[in-house]
């Protein structure tokens, strides 16, 4: 018999003292697809995931998130109406294009000397100095400093730029009218401030990202506010997941001291499993939402078109059909399919995954060069939330 996705019992309640992991693990077991407290359809397993970013029969989000905020004009929409993230067939192909040829892994690649040469600065002026608020110290200032580099954006600024960042992003979610008007705020002095920066480099091309991309979209046909919001797009998304995933992950390799000595011993070796390993373990992202282009029948379920449907990344990167005793975390894993899941599929794959490896591993190796006995200071961070873009929580370290 198939089901209607309103016959779906609901995702069960939150337990008090259940981990995200916990709850949606209890809500697997009741099968492989529920309903969300929004009426959508939400899946668990790995292959459900994998099957919903194919565009061939599901689509990206556009507007529709603004406007389940309730959110009709204003810096944010006007970003998210322009930006490739939330656009789809021949807009976003017209977008992402310029983007995806300056993000060519040559040229980020060759940035990795410019990360480490940050971490080392940033991490060395700590070592010694006892407690040190990770988040406000190393994972925030990074990835702001090196999109803030990018963009040439002056030292002086830096600290107000970061700021811009950090709150501009919190409108990309459902939020408080309060904090709605202050993400606008921000959002607009970061358009603002970025758009002086684009005309600067118009004015005096360099060898850098922007004089690249500028120079690929030249005579194209994106409008003036798309080429902004490209640019803005790539400082949010730069910045606000790498910052939770690096907290996330030191907070992982602490309360494993096995996997964190294994590091220190021998940095090159265990980095990359280290960062692909926190990117699964407790994923920055929280779901992958997509729309439905054709009706199909899901595990039982009728799902007609338009259907707003929704896979659950700290299920499916804890699938034991893909990874093996999913519940440890283990660095040496060998199980990571070839393309990490986190940073999506298709043809919406995140240009910055090459630099959000690059922050992440070069902090990891500083951090195990120069303070191999960093220790925890009181609870670990969590992530937190099931959707989009997971909070981190405070995490304090003695270095």
């Amino acid at each position: 018999m198939t089901l209607k996705i309103k016959d779906l019992p609901p995702i069960p309640d939150y337990v008090t003292g259940m981990t995200d992991h916990q709850y949606l693990q209890a809500a697997w077991d009741n099968g492989p697809v529920a309903r969300d407290k929004f009426g959508f359809l939400t899946a668990f397993p790995y292959r459900l995931m994998q099957s919903f970013m194919d565009d061939r029969w599901t689509r990206q989000i556009e507007m529709e998130g603004m406007y389940a905020s309730g959110v009709t004009s204003g810096p944010m929409f006007e970003f998210v109406g322009n930006v490739m993230l939330f656009s789809n067939g021949d807009v976003h192909r017209r977008r992402r294009g310029p983007l995806a040829r300056t993000f060519a892994h040559k040229l980020i690649e060759q940035m990795r000397v410019d990360v480490a040469a940050r971490c080392e600065r940033l991490i060395s002026g700590l070592v010694g100095q006892g407690d040190v608020d990770f988040l406000d110290r190393v994972a925030g200032p990074l990835p702001a400093e090196v999109i803030g580099a990018i963009l040439a954006v002056p030292d002086e600024d830096m600290p107000r730029f970061a700021s811009h960042v950090y709150s501009a992003i919190r409108g990309l979610s459902l939020v408080s009218p309060e904090v709605r008007a202050e993400s606008d705020a921000d959002m607009a002095h970061l358009m603002e401030q970025v758009d002086e920066l684009i005309g600067a480099r118009r004015n005096a091309p360099d060898e850098g990202l922007v004089s690249s991309y500028l120079d690929k979209v030249s005579g194209g046909d994106l409008t003036q506010k798309e080429i902004l919001a490209q640019m803005v797009g790539l400082v949010l998304a730069g910045s606000d997941t790498t910052r939770g995933a690096l907290a996330a992950t030191v907070s992982q390799l602490l309360q494993h001291p096995d996997q964190w000595a294994m590091l220190v011993e021998d940095p090159d070796r265990w980095v990359a499993g280290a960062v692909s390993e926190g990117l699964r373990f407790d994923p920055v992202i929280g779901s992958m939402g997509r729309i439905t282009l054709e009706d199909r029948d899901i595990e039982g379920v009728a799902v007609p078109a338009g259907s707003l449907v929704s896979a659950s990344m700290l299920t499916a990167l804890r699938d034991p059909d893909v990874y093996s005793d999913p519940n440890r975390f283990d660095i040496t894993r060998e199980d990571h399919p070839r393309l990490h899941p986190v940073f999506g599929g298709g043809p919406h794959r995140c240009l910055g995954e090459p630099l959000a490896r690059i922050e992440l591993e070069e902090a990891l190796k500083a951090l195990a060069r120069l303070a191999p006995g960093m220790t925890l200071v009181g609870e670990p961070a969590r992530l937190r939330g099931y959707g989009a873009v997971r909070t981190v929580s405070a995490c304090t370290v003695n270095l």
